[in-house]
């Protein structure tokens, strides 16, 4: 018995949403923005979203529309369609410390012990959230605009590396990266 085309292609559909983890989506924020048109002023709203899945993966995306929710759909698609895959220490911190800037946006992260918690402001603790990063301190020097900050968290995240990565390039082995922490006591000793 030959199966239709609409129900291949719905069971592709299921599957694909089975598959896609769920994604903790986090508003920034809204501006209400005004265009001046020759009966008065339109308003709209603009929306920044930050979306990760927790695991290491994170994207953001701006919306603009006449409502707020049409605004925050926007922003959440465009937020899905630019997600970067961070590599995380243990899976609760970064595994080196980072510095971005965009624009005026300049961010300092660094990677803290166990039980730090995150310590950052506004648009970084969205970030860091929806990343799934447990541990962390950073600190935004320069603007405090949420677009240039959250461009800037990602300026200095999608440059971090892992030694892992860093090993594989230069074709080395993660210990000779790393170094043995027993070897440099007794040098010293």
């Amino acid at each position: 018995m030959a199966r239709s085309q609409k129900e291949n292609n719905r069971d592709r559909r299921d599957d694909r949403n089975r598959d896609e983890p769920e994604l903790i989506e986090k508003l920034v924020g809204i501006n209400r923005v005004a265009k001046v048109v020759k009966g008065g002023r339109r308003f709209g709203f603009a929306a920044i979203v930050v979306v990760g899945d927790g695991r290491g993966r994170v994207g953001h995306g701006t919306g603009k529309a006449r409502e707020v929710p049409e605004a925050i759909r926007k922003a959440t698609e465009a937020a899905k369609r630019n997600m970067v895959r961070v590599p995380l220490r243990e899976g609760r911190t970064l595994h080196h410390d980072i510095k971005g800037h965009y624009g005026a946006g300049h961010v300092v992260m660094r990677s803290a012990p166990a039980g730090t918690g995150i310590i950052a402001g506004g648009p970084l603790r969205a970030v860091f959230e929806a990343l799934g990063v447990q541990d962390v301190v950073a600190k935004s020097t320069g603007t405090s605009n949420p677009h240039n900050l959250i461009k800037a968290s990602f300026d200095g995240l999608v440059r971090s590396r892992s030694p892992r990565m860093v090993a594989q390039r230069r074709g080395k082995k993660v210990s000779d990266i790393l170094g043995s922490r027993a070897t440099g006591t007794e040098a010293q000793g």
